[in-house]
């Protein structure tokens, strides 16, 4: 049997300095709408979510609808680039991509983020094996445990993420065995 992951990244949030707390804005809300119409032909059985607000409100709608609770797991949340914020933002997430063991001062090398996520996904693939999962994550951790399973999700990958975006992981026991865009861009 197959265990289905849906990483969903989160939708379009109001820029705030609290990572933690950022809401999503009134489109993110529209479409965090559409991703759970998407995601309830999917036959979802579990939601997970990072514990940030805007990935939790991008599948809050899904879990109302199949009258779950989310489970919140801090392995899927975004990883820290840097303590304070980077003055020029595009160098700063090139350099760590292009040194995946670097990291800049009270941030997350690539690989130590990498192994959060892979970490979290192994553990969600062990407790909902045969399920169907979707996870409300953000796109640099998600595209990082992404590159564990097949290095063609790098840092261009990443680049051409959608806002919000699903990407449908499928393993075979702890086996990945494809990826498929759920998400389209004309929703």
């Amino acid at each position: 049997m197959t265990t289905n992951i849906y990483m969903v990244r989160h939708a379009h949030s109001t820029y705030t300095p609290d990572e933690l707390k950022r809401p999503l804005s009134a489109e993110g809300t529209e479409e965090a709408a559409k991703v759970s119409e998407l995601l309830i032909d999917e036959n979802i059985e579990h939601v997970i979510s990072s514990p940030y607000l805007r990935a939790i409100q991008t599948v809050e709608g899904l879990a109302s609808a199949l009258g779950q609770e989310i489970h919140i797991m801090d392995g899927f949340k975004e990883r820290k680039l840097i303590e304070g914020g980077a003055d020029n933002f595009e160098e700063a997430i090139q350099k760590v991509w292009t040194h995946p063991r670097f990291s800049w001062e009270g941030g997350e090398s690539n690989r130590t983020a990498q192994e959060r996520g892979v970490r979290a996904l192994k553990n969600v693939l062990v407790e909902y094996e045969n399920k169907n999962v979707a996870i409300g994550t953000h796109g640099n951790i998600m595209v990082l445990t992404m590159n564990y399973l097949d290095n063609q999700y790098d840092y261009e990958f990443w680049k051409k993420l959608a806002m919000p975006d699903i990407y449908k992981l499928s393993f075979e026991a702890d086996q990945f065995v494809g990826c498929k865009r759920i998400w389209k861009d004309s929703y």
